[in-house]
Formats: C-alpha cells, sequence, structure tokens
C-alpha cells in the first residue's frame, strides 16, 4: 500500500497482553456486564476514518473487525478462503473473470440484506468516489462489477490478475449497506454499518471504539469474547503505562525495540507472568534511489552502498535483534522470498566497495544526503539513519549527511525529486511477493520516483499474475529479485517481526494477527472464560 502504517511504528509489532480489568467473565459478579467476556486493548494507531472508501491506511485494523468481505486469511494459511462468500473462483483460464457465491442469510448489523447489489455497490464507490485516501490503487485491474443475482457477484478484469482474490480479502472492498453509505460521496459521522464478528457500540475519534459481538454474523471467525474495548494512545510510553496500571489487557502496535527487549529480559530473569511469543512479521524497510541525482543515479555508488551497509550490525545496534537482516524485497516467510542482494553483494566489504567506485572513475568522497521521515515510522527512524550515516563514512568513501522532516513535507520532497536517498517503509495489502514488487517499479509507482525495468513491468509481472498457482508463480519473482538487486534501485533493509506478550491467562493472543499483520480481536480471551 502506499503506505498502510499510517501511524504504525517501523519496529517490531508487538501485543501484549495483561490481566483483566474487573467485568471479565472469569471474575464473580451479578450485574450483566459481569456476565460478559469483555477485552479491553490499547493501540497507537487510530482509524482516520470509519468509511472504508476512503482509508488505505491503520484504519484497516478496526474495518478487519466490524466489516466483512468476500474472503478473508485463516489462521493457518496466507491463502485466502471464503468469508461472506460461499465460494469463489475464476471461472476462465486466463484469470480474468472472477464469480463469487454469496453465504445465506446475509444481514447487515442495521437489517438489512447483505447482497450482490450490496458488494457491487461497495467496490463501484469506491471507484466513483477516488477519495485521495482511499484503496482506488488496488483496483487497478478491475473493469466491472456485475450481480446477475441476488448471490453472484462477478469480476471482470481488464488483465489476467491471480492476486485479484487476495485484495477481495483486505478491507479495501469491505462489504457496506447500500443505503448507509452513499454511492457518490463519503459517509460522516462516528457510526458504522457492517456485517463483521462485531458492531461499533461507541466511538470517540483518536480516544475509543466500543465493539459489542455481532449475533447476525455469517462467516468463519468464532469469536471467543463478546465486547472489546479498543483505547487509541498518541505515544507507547502513555499506553506501556495504561498496561502496568491494567487500565488495558491489550496492546498492541507502536512499542519500541527497547520495550521488547524489556520483556525478553524480564522473562529471561524468571519472571513467568507475562508469556513473549515471537512471530515472523511481513513489514520491511528499504531505500530509495533517485535517479535522476547525479550521485543516487550513478549505478557504482548504489552499488558500493550495497556492499557497504551491514544489516545484521543495524539490527543489533538500533533494533536490539527486533528486527531481522533483509536482503530482498520481498521478506522471509513470502511464497517467492530470496536472498538476491546477499547473493550478488555477499558480506559488508570496503575493499570491494572501493573497487565499484574506482572502476567507475570515483576517487574522492562521494557526497551524499540521506532523508528520512521524522514522525511517521517511530523514534528508530532516526536511529536508523545515524547507524546507515556511520557506516558509510567509516568506510572513508563517503561524505554522508542525514535529513529529517515531518511527514507531509518529506512526502512533497521525494514527490518532486528532491531527495537523493531516502528511506521508506511497507507493510503489504495482502501476503503475496507481487505486493512487494509492483508497488515499486514502473513509472507511476507507489514511491513518485520512476523505475522502469521493461523484464519487470511488461514480462515478469503480467505472466505471474496468470498463475493462479503461486508457488509457480514464485519463479517469475526470483528472477525480479536478481534484476532489483542489480538495478540497486531499492535497498532492503531489515524485516520486522511480530511479538505477543501476554499474562499466562491471557489465551488466542498466538492467533490475534492474520497474515497481513492486521488484529483478529475475536481470537482473544481468558483461559478460564472460554
Amino acid at each position: 500500500m502506499f503506505d498502510r502504517n499510517g501511524p504504525l511504528r517501523i519496529t517490531a509489532t508487538v501485543a501484549i497482553a495483561t490481566s483483566m480489568v474487573a467485568g471479565c467473565s472469569s471474575m464473580s459478579g451479578d450485574s450483566e456486564d459481569e456476565k460478559l467476556r469483555q477485552m479491553v486493548t490499547g493501540t497507537t494507531s487510530a482509524p482516520s476514518t470509519l468509511d472504508p472508501a476512503a482509508a488505505w491506511d491503520g484504519s484497516w485494523e478496526l474495518y478487519k473487525n466490524v466489516y466483512q468481505t468476500l474472503l478473508s486469511f485463516p489462521s493457518s494459511s496466507s491463502s485466502p478462503e471464503p468469508d461472506a462468500a460461499k465460494r469463489c473462483g475464476f471461472t476462465d483460464t486466463a484469470s480474468r473473470v472472477y464469480r463469487c457465491t454469496l453465504r445465506d442469510g446475509l444481514k447487515f448489523s442495521n437489517g438489512n440484506a447483505l447482497d450482490s447489489r450490496a458488494v457491487k455497490h461497495s467496490i463501484d464507490r469506491v471507484m466513483t468516489i477516488k477519495a485521495k485516501s482511499g484503496p482506488l490503487g488496488l483496483m487497478g485491474s478491475l473493469d466491472r462489477v456485475e450481480a446477475p443475482d441476488k448471490r453472484t457477484v462477478v469480476f471482470h478484469l481488464k488483465k489476467s490478475d491471480a492476486t485479484f482474490p487476495f485484495i477481495l480479502a483486505t478491507p479495501a472492498t469491505a462489504i457496506v449497506d447500500p443505503e448507509s453509505y452513499p454511492a457518490k460521496k463519503l459517509r460522516k459521522g462516528n457510526k458504522i454499518v457492517g456485517s463483521g464478528p462485531y458492531t461499533l457500540k461507541s466511538y470517540s475519534k483518536g480516544k475509543k471504539a466500543e465493539l459489542s459481538r455481532y449475533e447476525g454474523y455469517h462467516g468463519p471467525a468464532k469469536p471467543k469474547n463478546d465486547v472489546v474495548t479498543v483505547e487509541y494512545f498518541q505515544d507507547s510510553a502513555k499506553m506501556v503505562k495504561a498496561l502496568k496500571e491494567k487500565k488495558i489487557d491489550v496492546a498492541y502496535r507502536g512499542l519500541t525495540p527497547g520495550q521488547v527487549s524489556g520483556f525478553q529480559k524480564a522473562q529471561a530473569n524468571g519472571n513467568q507472568e507475562i508469556e513473549l511469543t515471537e512471530l515472523l512479521g511481513s513489514e520491511i524497510s528499504y531505500l530509495v534511489f533517485n535517479p535522476k541525482d547525479r550521485m543516487a543515479g550513478n549505478p557504482a555508488v548504489r552499488k558500493a552502498i550495497a556492499e557497504l551497509i551491514d544489516r545484521k550490525a543495524l539490527v543489533r545496534n538500533v533494533y536490539n535483534r527486533t528486527t531481522d537482516p533483509l536482503y530482498s524485497m520481498v521478506p522471509g516467510g513470502i511464497t517467492g522470498h530470496t536472498s538476491a542482494f546477499y547473493d550478488r553483494y555477499g558480506e559488508p566489504s570496503k575493499d570491494q566497495a572501493r573497487k565499484t567506485l574506482s572502476e567507475a572513475g570515483i576517487d574522492k568522497k562521494v557526497p551524499l544526503t540521506l532523508w528520512y521521515t521524522t514522525d511517521r515510522y517511530g523514534d528508530t527512524t532516526g536511529e536508523t539513519f545515524a547507524e546507515l550515516k556511520r557506516q558509510l563514512n567509516k568506510s572513508g568513501l563517503f561524505d554522508v549527511t542525514v535529513k529529517g522532516r515531518p511527514w507531509s513535507q518529506f512526502v512533497e520532497g521525494y514527490s518532486k525529486g528532491k531527495y537523493p536517498v531516502f528511506g521508506r517503509g511497507w507493510f503489504p495489502d495482502f501476503p503475496d511477493a507481487d505486493n512487494y514488487v509492483a508497488p515499486f517499479v514502473g513509472k507511476n509507482n507507489a514511491l513518485a520516483t520512476p523505475y522502469d525495468n521493461a523484464q519487470i513491468t511488461d514480462e515478469l509481472l503480467p505472466q505471474s499474475r496468470k498463475e493462479s498457482n503461486r508457488a509457480t508463480a514464485s519463479k517469475k519473482f526470483t528472477t525480479a529479485q536478481k534484476i532489483i538487486a542489480k538495478d540497486a534501485r531499492l535497498l532492503p533493509l531489515w524485516q520486522g517481526r511480530v511479538y505477543v506478550a501476554s499474562l499466562k491467562d491471557v489465551a488466542g493472543v498466538e492467533w490475534v494477527m492474520d497474515p497481513s499483520t492486521l488484529p483478529r480481536l475475536w481470537e482473544l480471551h481468558m483461559k478460564s472464560s472460554w
């Protein structure tokens, strides 16, 4: 996505659970509230809007729990399976016509029927409204949607795209009620009409969302709690404070590597009250080189940097080993992942970098400015660029300067081609290698920095999208990753991890994140309450 991270941090993604507050079903009491299975969660990722047509960001975390999509990702797989749909599939061998049949008895939380007309309406309004912050960019291959009868939806694609089922599993295609969500404008207000596992009982922008289990939900999710309160925090320090004071039960998003390390050390010292579970994450961090810049546009300069950057030192010195070195734009855990940059450039080598520059006629220190955003990815971003500066300058081959700007200024700067090298982060829209390659190549890519490579854009990507078997398609991405490493227009740095820490009495945390690391709040519960 252009940056689903939104207010998320480019640090480890962490969920932390502590003891339940009063009202949990594991506690005795006579009131109705005390009989409900309740969870209170905290996050630094507040929704920017409640209308799915206007959000391609962290708002998806709430949408995942209140809206329904035709497909979703199951706990045990990164391949989409039916959700609001009873069954879906391509009806042709070219992967250009996709048909879904809806489940029986689907209803929105206001009682209106969820039928094929609602699905068509939901997709059409995204393409009609074209909100600047919306997910229209994911609909590039879609030509039109048909609803031939109440339970059948047919998607006609402009070109072959075997990744389309993955898109239908994202909140970009959340199904909304036609009577509640206008066809040509965004819905306003603090209410949601959906058909997901929860209804939105109340909402205070940037502060709190109260969710209640939706009894009319029909889908694969099996909620293990009845009520979830989501508290939104401006920073992780306040969230951790609330956690320690037991004002919240679960916290996800935004914790710093130092805070993660603190929990790890506590556990190593025998504190068994908090159990830490580590999962493979899908978030990546990388550098982008401006081809029009005098220095960054020189292949020898880019390759010398690729030969110098010590990713292991970066994740050790800055991230306390809460991230992993990344040697490809496609991270580990995604089908098609390789170590293309390591295979091509090997371990960091000053001698090799000097040779690369010398052969290109560069015998003096290379002046270069690296840019980063100061308020998008967390405090560790500045530390990351300080470490990169240290490594490159220590080689004696570069004279690096580091500069930071607030997100709005940062985007404006790199969009106008002002930055020689700049850092970006990426959280995938869906867990497929395509979503780690396609957004960054071509003339009009997500980085506003053209990367023209006809072999990738005109051959490998179109060919891969004809393969409904994504394992087969991975061969094309192996080649694409080799090309990206050779060009060194993009330089992967690290891959995030997902940490789930919980009190020994909290269950379900191992399933709380889906393959796109969106929270499935319905999995959380106390062991004694289920």
